[in-house]
């Protein structure tokens, strides 16, 4: 794989983990609904397929170095470790969203009892419920913009080949064809 191809798969994981959080609703946008049950359905799938490839691009990486020690270039390596260190908030943005699941499963629950007991106490414990699923979505959102940077950041520092620009001709060599 050429640096520039290396370059361009750590940008398009960074563009799907961005996509993912791009997806999330901000927290004055975040409402107990169906809605945000589809949304955190869809975007915990499309999250750990992401993960599920990082951690598959790195095991496969590190396999073909183990094998082949004198293969992998400095651009090979740092992709691999740029695509392992990921995995790391990729995973925690992973839980965050799981957390955020039980936090709405909690308020659909809360909601149900409401019509049971009304109260000062129930209303403070969905206030404080609700809290916390804003918080596990805010969570998810800074991994995410983690895992973004980092892999951009290592796709940006990596050193691409400069193109060669032609010399001009030496100055004896043009006054030569000028006779």
């Amino acid at each position: 794989m050429s640096d520039l191809d290396q370059r361009m798969l750590l940008h398009d994981m960074a563009d799907r983990i961005n996509t993912v959080a791009d997806h999330l609703p901000l927290t004055d946008q975040i409402q107990p609904d169906p809605a945000l049950s589809e949304i955190l359905d869809d975007e915990v799938r499309h999250l750990a397929r992401l993960l599920g490839y990082l951690a598959g691009e790195s095991a496969f990486r590190h396999r073909a170095a183990t094998r082949y020690p004198h293969q992998p270039t400095a651009t090979d390596r740092r992709t691999t470790l740029a695509l392992a260190r990921a995995a790391e908030p990729t995973g925690a943005a992973l839980a965050a969203l799981g957390a955020a699941v039980h936090q709405l499963g909690l308020l659909a629950h809360l909601a149900h009892l409401a019509h049971q007991q009304p109260g000062p106490a129930r209303d403070r414990s969905i206030a404080a419920t609700h809290q916390h699923l804003v918080d596990r979505l805010g969570d998810a959102r800074t991994h995410l913009a983690h895992a973004a940077k980092q892999l951009r950041a290592t796709a940006d520092t990596q050193v691409t080949p400069a193109a060669t620009v032609p010399r001009p001709p030496a100055a004896s060599a043009a006054a030569s064809r000028n006779r």
